[in-house]
């Protein structure tokens, strides 16, 4: 730890007691995005000041809306979904009416590829099977 860290905690304690020194995992909207970088603009006071005055928790956050706004404007600061893509798979909107001639083809299709399928396993069964009868001759 430096100095500098120790100071930090002991301003964020002063200011807003021990809700300061505690995590937070927040989503900020693009609002506060935009009133911090107002502000920051506004009173030219340090990045360290700015993250201060919101409880910002990390100096580098500020920073980094900054950068983002002065590269792609409002649009960039947008909050964004975390984690993973759902998996789900999303039904196509233009499904073929049951009983239809297009959901019969595709109905088809399905069978075929499915027929398909099950004559490739079998084949590779019957070649398994005669690898091992070959096997056990010699």
């Amino acid at each position: 730890m430096t100095e500098s860290m120790v100071a930090k905690w002991v301003k964020r304690f002063r200011q807003y007691g021990l809700e300061g020194l505690q995590k937070k995992y927040t989503n900020h909207s693009l609002e506060f995005k935009m009133d911090v970088l107002n502000y920051l603009e506004r009173t030219r006071v340090s990045i360290k000041e700015t993250a201060l005055v919101f409880n910002i928790p990390s100096d580098s956050t500020v920073w980094k809306w900054r950068e983002l706004f002065e590269a792609g404007g409002l649009d960039a600061l947008q909050p964004k979904a975390k984690g993973r893509p759902s998996m789900k798979k999303k039904e196509s909107k233009n499904q073929p009416i049951p009983g239809s001639v297009e959901a019969l083809q595709a109905e088809n299709e399905l069978l075929r590829a499915e027929n398909a399928y099950l004559k490739k396993l079998q084949a590779l069964i019957q070649e398994k099977e005669t690898l091992q009868t070959k096997i056990k001759r010699k």
